[in-house]
């Protein structure tokens, strides 16, 4: 990641209003944690010490000073073994506080979607991610450029309207 981008811990702490985040791939570059899931081990989600991250307290720290922060995410179906467990893991986003929402990928024919997956910050300010073709980040780019932000911002919206709420997403 470029220096000149600052962390997200830095653009969240920004915050005022808003967060959203748009993921629209069917799989991320491969993880410790995901390895471990695909080997069968399952977190115990009643040691919370054993699975709380620093971004989950960011998230939590941030949603107390009145930030709403929503996640929506496109995905294919028969969804892929990555999403499987990602949907698995998100009991920690919801509870840090995130609202996550799925939107199969049939669903999403019509909405004019950015190329890339990326955050947005008060409607004003993007943060772009930037993958591999594996799924490793390769670096991201921060724009203010009017006519992204609000292609990116109707775009997460009509996906965020058509999603459904995590807890009623089945896998």
């Amino acid at each position: 990641m470029s220096s000149s981008v600052p962390s997200f811990a830095e653009l969240l702490g920004r915050c005022e209003r808003s967060a959203v985040h748009l993921e629209m791939r069917d799989s991320y570059a491969s993880t410790d944690r995901f390895e471990a899931w695909k080997r069968g081990e399952r977190i115990d989600w009643d040691d919370r010490v054993s699975w709380w991250h620093p971004y989950d307290q960011l998230i939590t720290d941030t949603v107390a000073r009145g930030v709403s922060i929503r996640r929506a995410r496109i995905v294919s179906e028969p969804v892929t073994e990555y999403i499987r467990w990602e949907h698995y893991v998100t009991h920690a986003n919801v509870t840090a506080g995130e609202d996550v929402r799925w939107l199969p990928r049939r669903r999403a024919t019509d909405i004019a979607l950015p190329g890339n997956d990326f955050w947005l910050f008060d409607g004003k300010l993007l943060r772009v991610h930037h993958f591999s073709g594996d799924g490793a980040v390769v670096e991201d780019e921060i724009t203010d450029d009017p006519a992204t932000v609000k292609l990116c911002a109707s775009a997460f919206e009509a996906v965020w309207d058509r999603a459904v709420p995590h807890h009623l997403y089945a896998i």
